[in-house]
């Protein structure tokens, strides 16, 4: 069934955040935090720090109304930068590779695309794109090819 979460970048301090946010609405994680240690390498990287291997890669929380917000540590030493606009995006997470491809092409139309579709290696046909309001959206489609 397709859904929809909030996800929300932070300058290095994400499981502290979400630590808070989790005693506030008295939830728990949907799973274990991911680290940044725990994703592959692309080739060319650069090594990483202790602190930033155990950098959170992805926490999801529940809050209210089925909503469920998710986040990542944003490291400048692999190019990135938290900056007003891209420390909240809205994620989709529609039920088929057609509908992810339909919902792309339209809100990337006349916006800019920072992430073609692409499979990724947590099982997920993904992609970011930043449309024409300057809104950015995350596609999660987890139907395989």
């Amino acid at each position: 069934m397709s859904k929809v979460s909030i996800y929300l970048n932070f300058p290095g301090n994400t499981e502290e955040a979400f630590n808070h946010y989790k005693k506030v609405f008295q939830t728990e994680f949907l799973a274990p935090i991911a680290r940044m240690k725990d994703a592959p390498r692309p080739p060319g990287a650069p090594e990483l720090s202790e602190k930033e291997a155990n950098s959170v890669l992805n926490v999801a929380l529940p809050i209210l109304g089925g909503t469920v917000i998710m986040a990542t540590d944003m490291l400048e030493s692999l190019g990135h930068k938290r900056v007003i606009g891209n420390n909240v995006t809205i994620n989709l997470e529609p039920d088929t590779r057609e509908e992810t491809e339909r919902l792309f092409a339209g809100l990337s139309e006349g916006g800019s695309e920072i992430s073609p579709l692409m499979d990724m290696f947590w099982g997920a046909y993904w992609g970011v794109c930043l449309d024409r309001f300057g809104i950015r959206w995350m596609f999660n489609c987890m139907q395989k090819k």
